[in-house]
């Protein structure tokens, strides 16, 4: 028999081998991978005899086909469906490693598929972070979202002979969330490098404007796929994040918005974090090994340099309602814009070249989140406090405890104070150090805080400070001031339109 010959015969008899699975959806929204199996299920052609919806005449004659039985991914983009068989493939293939799991549904339905890669796929693995990738919030934005998915095929390929990706996955649970607005792409073009077609979710949506904001009241009715990832970043606490787009090539950084004046805004001003230093870092650790971006070589002519391919999020243009401005405030987590490429949705030949570009930069982002201080907030007999409020001295956006009493937090080498508040305990302050060489680990004990009578359990005032912000607006401005509203914002909007649609 011809080699070719033996080979689809091959590909027939393990499809045929591979047992029937329903395939259910859960009623309700874990954001953890379920261990039903039918989540995992292969799609089947009705009539089909048990073959793949992609049969072997198809495969040998499209060379886009969907190959289950072939470990390289190629190089092509993948619609909504082939994405999914991909992601379920992957599962099957390596079930210790990888775990599916959907945080809801688009507009139009489609599943918002994550994928957990680490060592403890559906377990959650004590004292050790919780990291994110999210591609593709603009639809025609597309490269990410492939660069995602080469992700998990080399993080999964990698683990039995890298010992650096075995250490990564063994210490670290990493969440790839391929395509956020899969809607919007499937409205998208291949080959269009600009513009706004299938930017938008189904709706007309911008879902990069349609979160909470930190500095001025957004109004925006909240889309579907904002209100999954709202829900789920809420219930798992993730430390590291990285979001990727398309139209220019820099990493930008909080904040995105700026507390100034609508016009004044367009000045190139930073709106910097009291995390400036470490938003800073990582956006170099990513820019710096990267094929081209720490060059800073603007895309086009007309379109903007950046030194060391980095920028302030508000300084290269502000936005309302942005991803990563929530992530940080409302959740702690410290997340990062990654534009990947020039032209939004490149030709599928190109797609190479930009994982060659990115590769090392995604995963030595990633290992970021073991740099700095972790540790557990226990009580007097080692029970975990959970949701105590903690805050670096000097830098007052906050983050919060597991249920299990763990935390993290992102440093630079240099000596600093964690405040710890939790109800019913004695406010405490530790001071610790960082180096360069390892995380510091840092246990704190609180002491339950005692009324005048001797009762437990009193919660003392100190304890009621929230470095969470509990409204959209900062302190000092007044809610409903109108101050976005009339001929200023309709000019604002219509500009931020036209940097959208040129810059990305």
């Amino acid at each position: 028999m011809q080699p070719a010959g033996l080979a689809v015969l091959l590909v027939a008899v393990w499809c045929h081998a591979v047992p029937a699975i329903a395939d259910v959806q859960p009623e309700q929204r874990n954001f953890e991978p379920s261990t039903d199996p039918a989540l995992f299920a292969f799609d089947r052609g009705a009539g089909d005899g048990g073959l793949y919806t992609f049969d072997n005449l198809s495969i040998a004659q499209d060379p886009r086909a969907y190959r289950p039985d072939v470990g390289a991914l190629d190089f092509v983009y993948h619609n909504h469906d082939e994405m999914t068989r991909y992601l379920r493939a992957t599962t099957a293939r390596y079930p210790n490693l990888t775990a599916l799991y959907s945080i809801g549904k688009s507009a139009q339905g489609r599943d918002l598929w994550v994928l957990v890669v680490s060592a403890s796929p559906y377990e959650h693995m004590l004292g050790k972070p919780d990291v994110k990738y999210i591609g593709n919030i603009h639809g025609n934005e597309a490269v990410g979202r492939e660069l995602l998915l080469h992700m998990i095929q080399y993080l999964v390929t990698s683990y039995g002979s890298d010992p650096y990706i075995k250490w990564l996955l063994d210490n670290t649970r990493i969440h790839i969330l391929p395509s956020l607005n899969p809607d919007g792409y499937a409205a998208s073009k291949e080959g269009t490098c600009d513009g706004g077609q299938g930017r938008y979710n189904s709706r007309g949506f911008d879902l990069n404007r349609n979160f909470p904001d930190y500095f001025k009241q957004n109004n925006k009715r909240s889309q579907p796929e904002t209100e999954a990832v709202k829900d789920w970043i809420s219930k798992i606490q993730f430390v590291l994040s990285g979001s990727l787009h398309g139209g220019a090539l820099v990493v930008s950084y909080p904040y995105d918005n700026t507390p100034n004046a609508i016009f004044h805004s367009y000045l190139s001003q930073p709106s910097l974090t009291p995390d400036d230093d470490v938003f800073k870092h990582l956006s170099l650790i990513y820019a710096n090994n990267h094929g081209k971006m720490s060059r800073g070589v603007a895309c086009k002519t007309a379109s903007p340099s950046f030194e060391n391919g980095i920028t302030n999020g508000a300084a290269w243009y502000p936005l309302t309602g942005g991803m990563q401005d929530f992530n940080y405030v409302w959740h702690g987590c410290m997340e990062v814009t990654l534009e990947v490429s020039c032209c939004k949705f490149p030709p599928a030949y190109e797609l190479r070249k930009y994982w060659d570009d990115n590769q090392m930069s995604m995963i030595k982002f990633l290992a970021e989140a073991h740099r700095g201080v972790q540790g557990f907030i226990m009580d007097p007999t080692g029970n975990p406090v959970e949701r105590a409020q903690l805050k670096i001295k000097g830098r007052d956006i906050g983050f919060t405890t597991t249920k299990y009493g763990e935390f993290w937090r992102i440093l630079l080498p240099g000596v600093y104070k964690l405040e710890v508040y939790a109800d019913g305990f004695v406010p405490k302050d530790v001071d610790f150090m960082i180096v360069e060489q390892h995380p510091t680990l840092l246990n704190v004990t609180l002491q339950p805080a005692k009324r005048n009578d001797g009762s437990q359990h009193y919660r003392p005032a100190a304890a009621s400070t929230q470095y969470r912000p509990q409204q959209q607006l900062p302190p000092g401005s007044a809610q409903g001031s109108g101050s976005d509203e009339g001929i200023l914002s309709t000019l604002s909007s219509g500009f931020n339109s036209l940097v959208n649609n040129i810059f990305g």
